[in-house]
């Protein structure tokens, strides 16, 4: 096999870029499946301390005997850890050993009795095997003080990981070498009509230019190239005929004109270098048009959508479950701010539309409502129908929006606070894009505001039941939806 051949270049590197894909892609799958198998392996206990919580509350009126019994009989030991601690440091109520005896509970470390809000931790087992444990504290009305743990253990994680990277590991060889033989002779058999060509120009001399390569009637690159290289081997025959007829004549004449020419010409080619100061300042000018291509996107987002030249998914969508599992993500916002999420939620309000486009909308407005709200303030969303429309509400009661601002909110690049959108690096066409969102879908957005007594945007979509089948223009998703690790900051809201 030669190494040097085109076929076997494209196939290698079509072998490389495939496995580098697939490693990346199984090591993404790794990273973002622990953290999803853990995140939720901690949320499921957090809230089933929380409901634990409920029943300790009842201490006071129930007494402690009920509260074991209740715990008997409505913990599931399987796998699960549980134990209530008063504040003094004595147990009230500790799970038993497990079905399958994975763990001893009494020798699960004890977090401080002393911690003030809830916490997640995790704990080594005297054999070295992790326990996730999640900390509620509460106190009774009585003026009693608890500390409710629930755990679990990170082996059954382990495990799914294990086999994912088993299955991994031997499906690739296989995946590879299918893709690699396929590639391979799908370049062969590609580059058969080039082998012909190329056969065909090596009979062809200067004795015999009058012939022509064989056209291939494909309609692609293969007939532009067959048919290119046939006008070139008449120019070639045409020039041939001058040259047999011009260099007899003036072949001494040109000569050494021609020798003095080229060596001017090579002198002059030497001295011309590109200073390290142009190097420098085409470098610095690179990086600013980085910063303008981000605009340039974010228009080119609006423009597509408004142009509808693209066409996205459409699929029956219960905006309220939309609306609370995306302010369920964004909660530890409103809690580093000490603020609450109300929730006025009608179930069945189903939409038509992108779930990733709607979600946006979501993720921006709840963003901003949580970035200008004060401490301990409140936004609620609500969802409910409202004729043929189906109605998303984001109320807050935050610093709001001046009157003069509010006509030209939803401008591209307009910015009601400057010093703040500087500060925050926005342009001004967040709600923009959010705006062409709800048009592409049929919809519209509003918002009323004060000054000091916070605002309140609302979106309307057509119910599922009334939307129209075709798909609507969609943003791609390189240009409308910026990215998520920028903490939801793609919108500049301007209160």
């Amino acid at each position: 096999m030669n190494t040097q051949s085109l076929r076997f270049r494209i196939a290698a590197w079509y072998a490389i870029l495939l496995v580098g894909t697939v490693v990346l892609f199984g090591f993404s799958v790794y990273v973002v499946l622990d953290k999803y198998l853990e995140q939720t392996l901690r949320t499921s206990l957090r809230h089933q301390a929380n409901d634990i919580v409920l029943n300790v509350e009842k201490l006071d009126r129930k007494g402690e005997s009920w509260f074991a019994n209740e715990m008997n009989e409505d913990f599931d030991n399987n796998h699960m850890f549980l134990r209530v601690t008063r504040a003094g440091g004595s147990v009230l109520y500790e799970s038993g050993m497990p079905s399958d005896k994975s763990f001893d509970p009494a020798a699960v470390p004890r977090l401080p009795t002393s911690v003030a809000q809830p916490t997640s931790a995790d704990r080594a087992l005297p054999d070295g095997r992790r326990m996730i444990i999640e900390a509620v504290p509460l106190s009774t009305r009585d003026g009693s003080r608890f500390v409710v743990e629930t755990g679990a253990l990170y082996q059954p994680i382990e495990r799914t990981l294990h086999g994912l990277v088993i299955s991994l590991a031997l499906g690739l060889p296989f995946i590879v070498a299918c893709s690699v033989i396929g590639g391979y002779l799908l370049v062969n058999r590609a580059l058969r009509p080039v082998n012909q060509i190329a056969d065909h120009a090596e009979r062809i001399t200067s004795r015999n230019l009058n012939e022509r390569l064989p056209i291939m009637q494909s309609g692609d690159e293969l007939e532009r190239l067959s048919t290119a290289l046939n006008r070139m081997i008449a120019r070639l025959d045409e020039a041939f005929q001058h040259i047999n007829r011009f260099s007899a004549d003036v072949s001494h004449e040109l000569r050494t004109p021609l020798t003095i020419l080229r060596g001017e010409l090579e002198f002059i080619a030497e001295q011309q270098r590109l200073s390290p100061d142009v190097l420098d300042t085409v470098g610095s000018a690179l990086e600013e048009i980085d910063r303008l291509s981000k605009i340039v996107e974010n228009l080119l987002a609006i423009s597509r959508v408004d142009a509808g030249e693209i066409r996205m998914t459409q699929q029956r969508i219960d905006l309220a479950e939309l609306a609370r599992s995306t302010a369920e993500q964004m909660q530890l916002l409103a809690d580093e701010k000490s603020m609450s999420l109300r929730y006025s939620l009608q179930p069945g309000v189903e939409v038509q539309g992108d779930p990733s486009r709607l979600k946006q909308i979501l993720v921006n407005l709840l963003d901003n409502a949580i970035r200008y709200t004060g401490e301990s303030g409140w936004v609620e969303i609500a969802v409910y129908s409202e004729g043929a429309k189906g109605v998303l509400k984001i109320t807050d009661n935050g610093v709001g929006i001046s009157a003069e601002a509010l006509p030209h909110l939803f401008e591209r690049f307009y910015r009601a606070d400057k010093a703040r959108s500087r500060y925050s690096g926005g342009a001004g066409l967040g709600l923009s894009i959010v705006k062409s969102i709800c048009s592409a879908h049929g919809g519209s957005i509003s918002v009323s505001s004060r000054e000091g007594e916070g605002s309140c945007f609302w979106v309307e979509l057509p119910l599922a039941s009334t939307a129209g089948s075709d798909a609507v223009p969609e943003a791609s998703p390189d240009h409308a939806a910026p990215a998520q690790n920028d903490r939801y900051a793609q919108l500049d809201r301007r209160p």
